[in-house]
């Protein structure tokens, strides 16, 4: 006779082994401040029995505390864990839960309703499989309700349901809720949302939760937790897609194996299926499908795996394995919308780093096309991109990526932009598709390079960048080392702020966009002339470390000369030849660096000029002098 311990350890494993093989569904609630989202998922902790009795009764005690009447259980407490919600009533975080039925397992995003939380909204909903948005019986639509309604529309996701809440507040009305429906299919009708499921509901009551209410006999659809629990799963869908696997992880453990970690973000492969690599579009087969648990006959979308093919090809984290027969697209430039998830203003023509997939790429944001009010839908022009502004763009690649459009694969249409220097997520986008221009435009061989245009000028072609306050003496230190070098026999050009601006940038003003801007443009026409293997001079503000970081990367490794003319704000201030300071301080010159717009210093310049103690002259010596010891010149 078995032990009593034996048959529960083997009621315990039967359990885990079916738990192990439920699928699994992520959703998110979304909706404005206090439509009921907290309360909800802790009813379905609840109902789903996924509480610990010390939960429940540490839960009963902070009702009380919190002002819950009689002996109810305010189930949002379950959920807002931050002190400040708690005291607020509200959530501002992302909290995630996870909580299983005999049928499904599920992962649940809380998403922050305020305005200002837009961004972690969108950070709930990108893995999402569905959507539940809350909306007050009480309160019909508001503003958040359509905001939240257009990013879930705009972020994939294909199931939405409407839990019309708080349905015990208006007395279960039927007429309150068909006129909601009404004006919500109104709505979702103008942005493209197909086909929304609808329940009244009280999260608070537990009605149409996880059993009909008796409270709304009118009402004869299924009940939360029955949509919850047969609704399709994305990753269902994904099985039918083109395959796709984003490479991870070369696997290379001897000289025996080299196989290509990751997981498959879409369709089937098999041993023996022709597959192609994006971007380099090389070919091969599969010679096996390698897991942990030991080879598979076939693979599928979500699962993590690593494959070995039949030929030595060359294969890269971040790179795609596509089928021959269905292979993801390549480009470097694209439409995208963006939303823009930083406090600091998005400025076309900065760049910043782009993640999709596992690769990670610099990409800059060359055009807004329109920013998106969501409210209305009405397509506005703009410059920048304000805090959870949503708008339609241009972005350009330093390379070509493998991609689908967003539409058509989440994984490998969707991206985040992230600040160079900050490392902060700054924006998170989906691209629609590669711009006619990107397919069109190729690089032409020159014959000539630039090695051998700079050598018979006995010189190597390079940037001398001057930055500095105004007044700080820029144009005047390299004006004076470009006559050096002219006389010493070399080839050279000076790219002048002012200069510059009466003809290339003339259509600029001094707003941090246009500042933006303008040192693209010069950092581009300073790249040509290295090319041209000249020694080019550039004497600008420059203010912001990441635009001269674009125009150090623009060209090659030891090309770029950093000259720091370091004058202290008081000292320029009292030089002010051209009286620029004085009209900054009466208010007459807007967004004058050191005034009222920033000037972020130079952290590891190759030249730094003390100009309070170096005179122009031995300024310009010590340039040179650098510029011999990096042989750049020779004597």
């Amino acid at each position: 006779m078995a032990h009593t311990s034996d048959l529960i350890a083997t009621d315990i494993e039967q359990y885990l082994k079916a738990h192990e093989n439920k699928s699994l569904l992520r959703f998110i609630t979304c909706g404005s401040v206090d439509d009921g989202k907290s309360t909800l998922i802790g009813r379905l902790l609840y109902e789903s029995k996924m509480l610990f009795e010390d939960q429940l009764a540490a839960v009963e005690a902070d009702s009380k505390k919190f002002g819950t009447q009689g002996d109810e259980i305010d189930f949002a407490l379950l959920v807002d864990g931050l002190a400040a919600e708690r005291e607020q009533g509200i959530t501002i975080d992302v909290a995630y839960r996870f909580f299983s039925t005999d049928k499904r397992k599920f992962i649940v995003a809380d998403t922050p309703g305020h305005e200002q939380y837009t961004r972690n909204m969108v950070t709930g909903a990108s893995t999402a499989d569905v959507a539940i948005l809350m909306v007050d019986s009480r309160r019909g639509i508001l503003t958040q309700t359509r905001r939240h309604s257009y990013l879930v529309k705009l972020l994939g996701i294909r199931h939405v349901l409407v839990a019309i809440n708080k349905m015990d507040l208006v007395d279960y009305s039927e007429k309150t809720f068909n006129d909601i429906v009404d004006a919500y299919r109104d709505f979702a009708a103008r942005i493209g949302l197909e086909s929304p499921t609808f329940i009244p509901l009280s999260a608070f009551k537990g009605d149409n939760i996880t059993d009909p209410s008796a409270a709304m006999p009118w009402y004869h659809g299924t009940t939360l937790m029955g949509y919850l629990e047969t609704v399709e799963i994305d990753d269902e869908r994904m099985q039918r897609a083109p395959f796709r696997l984003p490479v991870q992880w070369v696997n290379r453990p001897n000289l025996d194996f080299r196989g290509f970690a990751g997981t498959i973000a879409g369709g089937v492969i098999r041993p023996g299926d022709r597959i192609r690599v994006q971007p380099s579009g090389r070919e091969s087969t599969v010679a096996r499908i390698v897991t942990r648990g030991g080879d598979l006959e076939q693979a599928v979308s979500g699962q993590s795996i690593t494959l070995t093919l039949n030929d030595e090809i060359d294969i890269s984290r971040g790179d795609v394995i596509s089928t021959v027969g269905a292979p993801a697209e390549t480009a470097d430039q694209f439409e995208i919308t963006l939303v823009w998830m930083h406090d600091e203003p998005l400025l076309p023509g900065r760049p910043y780093l782009l993640k999709i997939g596992t690769k990670t790429v610099t990409a800059t944001i060359t055009d807004i096309k329109y920013q998106v009010n969501v409210n209305t839908l009405e397509h506005v022009a703009a410059k920048t991109l304000e805090l959870n502004a949503i708008g339609v763009c241009n972005l350009s690649l330093d390379r070509q990526i493998a991609f689908d459009p967003y539409q058509d694969n989440r994984d490998t249409g969707g991206f985040i932009l992230i600040d160079r220097l900050s490392n902060n997520t700054v924006g998170a986008g989906l691209l629609h598709f590669a711009l006619r221009r990107a397919h069109n435009i190729h690089l032409q061989h020159m014959d000539v390079d630039k090695i051998a245009r700079a050598s018979i000028k006995h010189q190597q072609g390079c940037v001398l960048w001057f930055t500095g306050l105004s007044g700080a003496g820029k144009s005047a230190i390299a004006n004076l080392v470009e006559q050096k070098l002219h006389g010493l026999g070399h080839h050279t050009y000076l790219l002048d702020g002012d200069n510059v601006r009466h003809g290339l940038n003339k259509d600029l003003g001094f707003t941090d966009a246009d500042r933006v801007e303008n040192i693209r443009r010069v950092g581009e026409v300073a790249r040509l002339m290295v090319d041209a293997g000249l020694i080019v001079l550039t004497a600008f503000i420059s203010p912001f470390r990441a635009e001269r970081s674009m125009a150090r990367s623009l060209v090659e490794e030891g090309e770029f000369v950093e000259v720091f003319v370091d004058t202290p704000l008081e000292v320029a201030e009292q030089r002010d030849v051209k009286g620029l300071y004085k009209k900054a301080r009466r208010g007459e010159l807007k967004n004058f660096t050191g005034i009222d717009s920033p000037y972020e210093a130079p952290e590891e310049p190759e030249i730094r000029l003390d100009t309070t103690r170096l005179s122009l002259e031995a300024a310009a010596d010590a340039v040179i002098t650098t510029l011999r010891l990096r042989g750049v010149i020779s004597d």
